[in-house]
């Protein structure tokens, strides 16, 4: 699977053309304060038996680009989710709107996965329709700091690593793409239940704390405040605001690497529930 190899150069790098934003003045701690550290914007937020920990953006956007370098812990992790996302289920609980990526913790000498997913109104209710996407990286995510990023747009959403696009997501039609305004979330919790090979493995507290460290970030878009004028983000070189052909041959080389699993191809799945699938 080209192992040694990155992706080719997508040749635009989205993540440079955002601003660094300060912790503390745009974010807010949302639970787990004493499971938090901040130092020179480096936030550290951490699990262990007693508590995880999450953190929120302090104002809504209704588009944007959304960034994070981000480090995660070695070692035996399954069971921990590490999280950066954009949500609104706080103002509307059992019907909200969410994007993610998850890292998905992992067992001694496995890879973590990346798991990139969207709910659109309600996964609260029982009828919880997901739209995973899940990867292995091309390297190792515990070693350094990568960029992980989330594009959002009136008319796709992104997902990128490194300022390669591993994910789009095209707004097929308004019941199936999310449009009210949503927070910028980070956090890390225990999902043993799930998160590691479909809950066989579950967290081991003798492995405690768990950190992930996130820094950089980067982001610039439209809150839910800004003037009806205010003109999304792009991705990409081009007017357009579409992908390029270099950063699609990227995408491509991704998934075909890289991707572990996809919704659309899960012969277990109810498709009736995401038209997007079908040809």
């Amino acid at each position: 699977s080209n192992a040694g190899y990155g992706p080719p150069s997508p040749g635009f790098y989205p993540s440079t053309k955002f601003r660094s934003l300060t912790f503390n003045r745009c974010f807010k701690t949302l639970w787990g304060p004493s499971h938090q550290s901040i130092n020179n914007d480096a936030l550290d937020i951490w699990l262990d038996s007693s508590s995880g920990s999450g953190f929120k953006s302090t104002r809504p956007f209704r588009s944007g680009y959304f960034g994070a370098s981000i480090k995660l812990q070695p070692g035996y992790t399954a069971g921990v989710i590490t999280a950066f996302y954009l949500s609104n289920n706080e103002a509307h609980p059992g019907f909200h709107d969410e994007v993610d990526i998850e890292f998905l913790g992992t067992t001694f000498g496995k890879p973590y996965t990346l798991q990139t997913n969207v709910y659109i109104r309600g996964s609260g209710d029982g009828t919880i329709i997901g739209r995973e996407m899940k990867f292995h990286l091309w390297f190792d995510p515990t070693q350094n700091f990568h960029h992980y990023a989330i594009l959002w747009s009136p008319r796709d959403i992104i997902f990128f690593v490194d300022d390669v696009p591993i994910r789009r997501y095209p707004r097929k039609s308004a019941t199936t793409f999310p449009l009210r305004p949503m927070w910028l979330y980070g956090s890390i919790w225990d999902a043993s239940s799930w998160a590691t090979e479909d809950g066989k493995y579950k967290a081991d507290y003798r492995y405690q704390p768990f950190v992930g460290r996130f820094t950089n970030f980067r982001a610039g878009g439209c809150s839910a405040y800004s003037s009806p004028r205010c003109r999304p983000v792009t991705a990409s070189p081009g007017r357009s605001g579409g992908l390029s052909k270099r950063q699609y041959m990227a995408m491509k080389w991704v998934q075909r690497n890289h991707m572990v699993y996809h919704y659309c191809m899960d012969s277990k799945r109810d498709h009736s529930l995401t038209p997007e699938c079908w040809n």
